[in-house]
């Protein structure tokens, strides 16, 4: 049933080529696809996702319904009265009995009324009672499973399945006959919880609370769900026996503890006997008579073993005759009683008449054997008979039974007949079986049996009232197809749900691979799996398929694809169209151009099949020798080198290379000589350490304008920043200067901002020194100098250029000479600049001298206060 709860995939997502259901019922399909997964919500999230498992307990209690809403869901649920099917329209009633059936309300009500006037009328036949207490005390039971109701449960309106709602609206987007809400209804075992599942048919599940529980024996507490806190710890009980002594051996269970079976020697409870027994037989009971002395010292007790005391003698104080009408008193234990004479008229076992002999010890006649008129049950017959027999004639009871259909038959017969014993027989409405109940009037029961319908798998199914099974589809199983495909694309094959029938044909291409190396380009027939049984409730019409397409598992027919053809020689551009699976050869009127036994030039011949051919071409054409090569050897050396072979074409390989090859060293300081063969086996790593001149690099490093220092090497210079030649260092002005190592004057530039690359061979160490006093007074001299010159070329300037100044330029200076301000000017406002600064400090003193005495005054305040603190501590000594 899982395929219920998991609607995840959609259920279009699939749809097999035979599937011919009509669109109303797909529709229908796909409206309710999603109902177990939206009932299951709110449980599940309590209950957690596994409880569907088949391994929990909790999944017994939703496959019941599971399969009421598989049921439901694809519209099989039908009436057990009527074996109509319910619509989503129409008024139900359900069970809450064992079966939880659903019924059409106008059904159910009809069998109720007739079932309740049936046992009204048995009681009016059979019981001294009213009409109107018969009617009200009968009841009517379920169709299916029995239970009693009562008159006052027939149903009388419409409700949903947890019975909130009156007439509940049809939604097709819920489960038909439900509200839609939480169902809310007690569950079993009156734990205090409610179902919180969606309003729906069948029994609510088992609690799935998280509760605190004790095993059975109390010995050990966990949490469980509430449907399933008693649980067994599987160690061994722990409680005390009846006896109190020992404790249960068993391991922890429910119930009652068996009675103890250690066994020990016990004695009986007269003390007289000592037997080997069980704990829980340690009371019992030897078969000696107790024989101990009574309380008269004459008679001995005749009871049997018995523990405690015997008690008084029952022959003391006041004593009678055996009939009981005489008293005797003062008369000896040990002393028997008269007889009195009289009739002993004791009543006699029949109840009716008394003893007629006197006055006797010992029991009286059993057997009443007095003569008294008696009438036979049925009332035909009367005759003296004695006391103890019963009058039975022969006559037989013509009347017919409760059932109305068999007589009754049995002797003397009384006007209450027995229920009918016969079976029933009677065709059921079902058609498939006989009605098993005894004998019964009106109509049968409906047929209790469920037939249930499954998919192909058998993952999905559900139960349909027997009888109304040849009515009935498959379910819709969501399960993939258990069945692997013969194919050659079972791997590719597109997944397909469970079905009833033949799977449907692979639509891939067929692509097996023809000798000739094309592979067959039509629709794939393989072999299939045989087809499945079909639903033999309600076998599908068979559909007659004209395919034009090959029969699945017969061979590929031959290859049918058009190849481009060589002719003898294999020639490019000379090949023609032709059926890959026919092998005509011809020859065109090129060359032959097969490679000659020097394996190194091409035969010019006429195209013809080759000899040393492998390919295609046909075993039975004869080869023709190619010609032979007489041109001087072209082939590439090994290793690879310029110089060619001075050897006639050959196919083996060339002899080594010997010619001289000339490389510089790795500074360009000398020049090498090797033999080419040797120079080209080394290894790369070999070649550089070979072209070493051995001397210094004589290479200038990147970052300074000196020398490599290391030994001729390849590649860059290692580690020119780390150069220890010194420089001579120069301030900005060159007045200052020091040696320093040429890697502190690389950090130095580096750290100025600046790269050392970028530094001019010649300026390489200058403006590094930071100038001093005498670089200034020199600086300050040069510049005075400076400004001297300069202050007289702009007088020179003027001078020689007064007389080409324009009009408007001397117009606008002459203004600018008017606005120059004058010297009183001046004078204002350095006197104003002098008051205000008077006022500032005038204002700071004065900001002074009141801070000072406010400081006074706070400290005069405080000793004070002291003073009286002083003073109220020396009042109080």
């Amino acid at each position: 049933m899982s395929t219920t709860i998991n609607q995840s995939q959609s259920p279009s997502s699939d749809t097999s080529d035979y599937d011919s259901d009509t669109a109303a019922s797909s529709a229908a399909y796909l409206r309710h696809a999603d109902l177990s997964t939206t009932i299951f919500k709110a449980y599940l999230e309590t209950n957690g996702h596994d409880s569907t498992s088949s391994s929990s307990p909790q999944s017994l209690d939703l496959i019941k319904i599971q399969s009421f809403l598989n049921s439901s869901s694809s519209g099989a649920l039908s009436c057990l009265i009527c074996l109509e099917r319910i619509k989503s329209t129409d008024p139900t009633w359900s069970c809450n009995g064992f079966c939880f059936s659903v019924f059409h309300l106008q059904c159910i009500q009809q069998w109720a009324q007739q079932a309740t006037s049936q046992a009204a009328l048995r009681a009016l036949t059979r019981l001294p009672i009213s009409a109107q207490t018969a009617a009200e005390t009968s009841v009517w039971n379920c169709p299916k499973c029995r239970f009693e109701y009562s008159k006052s449960l027939i149903p009388k309106n419409y409700y949903c399945f947890c019975s909130k709602l009156e007439n509940p609206p049809h939604d097709p987007w819920i489960l038909p006959h439900s509200c839609g809400e939480i169902c809310r209804r007690p569950l079993k075992n009156n734990c205090g919880h409610f179902c919180l599942l969606l309003c729906h048919p069948g029994p609510c599940p088992s609690c799935p609370q998280l509760v605190n529980s004790r095993c059975f024996c109390g010995g050990i507490q966990d949490v469980r769900r509430c449907g399933f806190k008693e649980f067994s710890c599987n160690k061994q009980c722990i409680k005390v026996l009846d006896c109190g002594i020992h404790r249960c051996a068993e391991i922890c269970h429910n119930g009652e503890c068996s009675p103890c079976r250690e066994k020990g020697v016990y004695k009986c409870q007269c003390g007289k006997v000592e037997e080997e027994r069980e704990c829980c037989d340690r009371n019992f009971r030897c078969d000696n008579p107790c024989a101990q002395g009574l309380d008269c010292g004459k008679h001995v007790c005749e009871r049997g073993c018995h523990g405690g005391v015997c008690g008084k003698c029952p022959l003391k104080g006041k004593r009678t005759c055996p009939c009981g009408r005489r008293v005797y008193e003062g008369i000896a234990c040990d002393v028997e009683v008269k007889l009195c004479g009289a009739t002993c008229d004791k009543k006699l076992s029949c109840g009716k008449h008394t003893c007629h002999e006197r006055c006797h010890r010992g029991s009286c006649v059993e057997t009443c054997r007095i003569m008294m008129t008696k009438s036979c049950r049925c009332g035909s017959q009367t005759k003296q008979v004695p006391c103890y027999q019963d009058l039975v004639c022969e006559r037989k009871c013509k009347r017919d039974r409760d059932c109305e259909r068999h007589a009754c038959r049995r002797r003397c017969c009384d006007g209450d007949c027995p229920p009918c014993t016969e079976v029933c027989g009677r065709k059921l409405r079902c058609r498939n079986h006989k009605c098993p109940s005894p004998c019964h009037r009106g109509p049968c029961a409906p047929c209790p049996l469920m037939v249930t319908i499954s998919c192909a798998c058998g993952e999905t199914h559900f139960e349909v009232p027997c009888g109304t099974e040849t009515e009935q589809k498959p379910p819709r199983c969501r399960k993939q197809c258990q069945i692997a495909p013969l194919c050659r694309h079972r791997s590719n094959c597109k997944p397909h749900k469970c079905h009833y029938g033949t799977c449907p044909p692979c639509r891939l291409p067929c692509g097996e691979e023809y000798p000739c190396g094309h592979a067959c380009k039509l629709r794939c027939h393989g072999p299939q799996p045989p087809p499945n049984p079909e639903f033999t409730l309600k076998p599908k019409r068979k559909k007659h398929n004209f395919q034009s397409e090959p029969t699945a598992g017969t061979p590929c027919p031959p290859c049918p694809e058009l190849v481009w053809r060589s002719c003898l020689g294999q020639h490019f551009a000379a090949e023609r169209m032709m059926i890959c699976s026919k092998n005509p050869q011809f020859s065109c009127d090129n060359l032959c151009g097969s490679p000659l036994a020097c394996s190194n030039h091409y035969c010019t011949k006429i195209c013809h099949p080759r000899q040393n051919s492998s390919s295609s071409s046909d075993q039975r054409t004869r080869g023709v020798l190619c010609e032979e090569c007489t041109l001087p050897c072209q082939k590439k050396r090994a290793p690879s080198c310029s110089h060619p072979c001075p050897l006639r074409c050959h196919p083996e390989e060339c002899p080594p290379c010997k010619v001289l090859l000339k490389r510089s060293c790795h500074c360009g300081a000398m020049t090498h000589a090797f033999v080419c063969i040797y120079y080209n086996t080394l290894s790369e790593k070999e070649q550089l350490s070979a072209r070493s001149c051995g001397g210094d690099c004589h290479r200038k490093l990147s970052n300074c304008t000196h020398l490599c220092p290391e030994i001729c090497h390849p590649g860059p210079c290692p580690s020119p920043e780390k150069c220890s030649k010194k420089v001579t260092v120069r301030c900005r002005c060159n007045n200052l200067k020091k040696e320093w190592l040429c890697l502190d004057v690389q950090t130095g530039y580096r750290n100025s901002g600046r790269d050392p690359k970028d530094i001019h061979r010649t300026q390489f160490g200058n403006g590094l020194l930071s100038c001093d006093s005498s670089c200034k007074k020199k600086a300050q001299a040069v510049e005075s100098e400076l400004l001297q010159r300069k202050s007289k070329a702009p007088e020179e300037k003027v001078i020689e250029n007064e007389t080409h100044v324009p009009k408007r330029r001397k117009r606008r200076e002459r203004v600018q000479e008017t606005n120059q301000v004058s010297k009183f000017q001046k004078f204002l406002t350095y006197l104003q600049r002098f008051v205000m600064l008077i006022i500032v400090l005038v204002a700071l003193v004065g900001l002074a001298y009141y801070g000072y005495k406010g400081i006074l005054s706070l400290n005069d305040w405080m000793n004070e206060l002291e003073e009286q603190r002083a003073k109220t501590r020396y009042q109080r000594i």
